[in-house]
């Protein structure tokens, strides 16, 4: 029996060697991999294994944060992995990382990134800090900062999909919401570790603050994808027929074989001849709202874009190819031109460019069926 314990504390403590001599690129890995894997497999903000997977999480590493402080003076050691708390710190860093992966996807999805890209870069900086700094899951400050953006991310989509309906009002609870969580959690943290909870208090609370301000600061200003909606397609056509609810028939020109690597495709078309953008938008279900698809031609001399027309439309939620609808424009002036198809707030849901190039005879067009 002696013998027996003795041979697997022995090859207990080869794995932990091992595993500490290959930490790094294992971690790596591990990210990368869980982001492509999150990146195939989630599919919408609404579902409910989704959602009890992020709660999961959240609820781990909150059990990871207590236990991390729970009893300690000092710092704690985070590279002898014999230690527990070498052990709850790569626990808390992985699911830490299984979080941002999924906010990354999700929040990716759902706005265009030449507006939404400031959010996104916190994200992105967020994920890549999560790698490059693992010390810092030793301090208290640091493990609270990233619990609260995990918080406020998940409740920036969840609470609109409780209620069935979004904007400012729903933004606020979701901060409101977020905010009321972590103190139920540092409430129940201050329990295990009141001395040390006491001296960081007063950082923790200037850099939850600091992200409050940040985040709804984005909002405001439009940069934040605006999540739980999401495009799912969209494409310009010289012609589009209705044929019944999501069921068009379509004529468009081929860009060959390189145009899916351009900016924008080029539409060589007869000026005075009508033009059609098609999107699909998904909405969770019960979420029904308007949306907008505003026209805007870029003038040259000016170098501004400017609004032409702006066409409200219906989306329906539930649709997991998202709700599909249309509008259509004529008189439209050659040049660079591009759809915003957006909240009616002015969020920008994702965005269709295009160049017109007038030509006297209509070009070879191909059919299409949208179903």
């Amino acid at each position: 029996m002696a013998t027996e314990t003795k041979r697997r504390k022995l090859i207990l403590g080869r794995a932990r060697s091992w595993y500490k001599k290959y930490e790094r690129p294992l971690s790596s890995l591990s990210l990368i991999s869980g982001f492509v894997f999150d990146a195939a497999t989630l599919k919408r903000v609404d579902l409910f294994w989704e959602n009890f997977w992020i709660v999961v999480h959240l609820l781990g590493v909150a059990v990871c944060i207590i236990l991390i402080n729970r009893g300690e003076r000092g710092e704690m050691d985070t590279k002898d992995p014999d230690r527990i708390h070498f052990w709850l710190v790569n626990a808390l860093q992985f699911l830490f990382g299984g979080l941002l992966s999924v906010f990354l996807v999700f929040y990716f999805r759902s706005g265009a990134l030449s507006v939404s890209w400031p959010f996104l870069l916190i994200l992105v900086g967020a994920f890549v800090a999560n790698e490059s700094l693992k010390k810092n899951y030793a301090r208290l400050v640091f493990q609270v900062a990233f619990f609260f953006v995990s918080l406020f991310s998940f409740a920036i989509f969840l609470v609109p999909v409780v209620f069935h309906t979004i904007g400012p009002t729903m933004f606020l609870a979701s901060g409101g919401v977020s905010i009321v969580g972590l103190g139920v959690f540092l409430f129940i943290l201050q329990r295990f570790n009141k001395e040390k909870f006491t001296r960081s208090a007063r950082p923790i609370l200037l850099l939850v603050l600091s992200i409050f301000l940040v985040i709804n600061g984005l909002y405001f200003l439009k940069l934040i994808p605006p999540i739980p909606l999401s495009l799912k397609d969209a494409d310009v056509f010289h012609s589009l027929v209705n044929n019944g609810p999501g069921n068009y028939t379509v004529l468009y020109e081929k860009q060959g074989f390189f145009g899916f690597l351009s900016w924008s495709d080029n539409v060589h078309l007869v000026l005075g001849s009508p033009l059609y953008v098609y999107s699909a938008v998904f909405s969770p279900t019960s979420l029904n709202i308007g949306i907008n698809h505003e026209w805007q031609w870029y003038d040259e001399a000016g170098g501004v874009w400017v609004t032409k027309s702006k066409v409200p439309l219906s989306v329906f939620g539930g649709r997991d190819g998202g709700y599909k609808t249309y509008s259509m424009k004529t008189g439209l002036l050659a040049g660079k031109w591009r759809v915003n198809i957006e909240t009616e707030r002015g969020e920008v849901i994702g965005r269709l460019r295009f160049n017109i190039i007038p030509v006297s005879t209509e070009p070879i067009l191909k059919k299409g069926i949208i179903s």
